[in-house]
């Protein structure tokens, strides 16, 4: 079982937190996607002998859960798979009052965010940008294969899918190259992971590679929307800013580590070898399949524009935290590290529409006879992940582009 969790609502009742059950419950005339109400199953005693508070599933944010530790998620995990797979006749009673159809609930921001890193670890993304912008040049700039390349990106403008995202204004290169002010006209997605922090860790002391992926909770779908004119403009020499900044959009569900055990693979190759403190080896790396869909705003069917995995990322989550740490940066519940751009070997592959057009040389045909070089008003974005042939399921992460 998945069981990933969120934050829901409906009726009067507070935001508080769930887990989605996608298997029947044997013995319970309940079918189909559910939400189980973990505040309500708590409160019946379902969990008394945990170390837990029922109180801790009546937030409206994953964080005091998390915060509990490791042990705590594990022994929930284990009930929880308990009770939906061998439910007793106690369970089956109430199992119409706290499995709760998703149609009647509002999805919130599962996490609080305090601090979000971008990284950029896919290796035939960063090598295509390069080949765009340095033609003349390496694809890759000297330290890529060094060290998992990051910026510090913007926590408070996350936002949970179906949030709509209004169109960036800011300064870009006009016809002469010089700047003029306005809405971007180069508005784009990228399809990446969070990586979901779920303990803290100290002042000063790094983690070792070896025992990051014990600080991690679970993963979520994340869409770093980027304004690709103004970030053209502004980011030499600091980086990214206003191009990033306005908007990044998560899915509601944080799929638990634990679940993705089975869709383990080996880590690629590295060359030149890491340095001491990144080298790790075995299987750190996952097979997700994942997928972005575009829905242009005449209200036509969706369009898969591009098919990748997960598995083409380089750096893996636990080089990505060592990394991250090594020079002492403290990691707090609810931070979220974002794997860059993924994208695949195949121009069907790539996760942003930069690559996808080209920087706009090869724009992109749809089935309707339009064009797409960037995102226009009124098309909506959605990105969609499944692992172990569909039994895990990562839901989406969607929005829609206003103006």
């Amino acid at each position: 079982m998945t069981l990933p969790y969120g934050i829901f609502s409906y009726g009067i009742a507070s935001p508080r937190v769930g887990v989605l059950v996608k298997e029947p419950v044997p013995g319970s005339p309940v079918a189909g996607d559910h939400i189980l109400d973990l505040e309500i199953v708590s409160l019946l005693g379902f969990f008394k002998d945990l170390p837990l508070d029922p109180a801790v599933f009546a937030k409206p944010v994953l964080n005091d859960f998390m915060a509990l530790g490791k042990p705590v998620w594990q022994a929930v995990r284990r009930r929880l798979i308990d009770l939906l797979e061998h439910p007793d006749k106690p369970f089956i009673e109430i199992a119409e009052q706290v499995l709760i159809d998703p149609a009647r609930v509002t999805m919130h921001l599962p996490v609080r965010v305090g601090d979000y890193t971008d990284f950029y670890a896919s290796e035939e993304h960063a090598s295509n940008v390069g080949r765009m912008f340095r033609p003349d040049g390496n694809p890759l700039l000297p330290n890529w294969k060094h060290l998992p390349v990051a910026y510090h990106g913007r926590a408070s403008s996350i936002v949970v899918s179906g949030t709509p995202i209004r169109r960036p204004q800011g300064q870009y290169p006009g016809p002469d190259n010089q700047p003029v002010f306005g809405p971007s006209q180069a508005l784009d997605f990228e399809l990446e992971l969070g990586i979901v922090i779920g303990r803290t860790s100290e002042l000063g002391e790094p983690v070792p590679v070896g025992e990051a992926e014990d600080f991690i909770f679970g993963l979520v779908l994340f869409n770093d929307w980027s304004a690709r004119d103004i970030q053209r403009w502004e980011y030499q020499p600091l980086g990214p800013f206003l191009g990033k900044n306005f908007a990044s959009s998560i899915s509601p569900w944080v799929v638990p580590l634990e679940a993705l055990d089975g869709c383990r693979i080996e880590s690629p190759k590295q060359e030149p070898t890491p340095l001491p403190y990144l080298r790790t080896s075995g299987r750190t790396h996952f097979d997700i399949e994942l997928e972005v869909a575009l829905q242009t705003g005449d209200g036509r069917p969706e369009t898969v524009i591009s098919r990748t995995n997960a598995r083409h990322l380089y750096w893996s989550a636990a080089q990505m935290i060592a990394h991250h740490t090594v020079n002492g940066c403290n990691l707090n519940v609810g931070d979220i590290l974002a794997t860059g751009t993924i994208s695949g070997p195949e121009p069907g592959s790539y996760g942003s529409l930069l690559e996808l057009s080209w920087n706009g040389a090869r724009p992109l045909s749809l089935p309707d006879g339009s064009a797409r070089t960037f995102l226009q008003d009124g098309d909506t974005l959605i990105l969609r992940g499944r692992a172990g042939n569909g039994t895990v399921d990562f839901g989406e992460v969607s929005g829609r582009i206003n103006r």
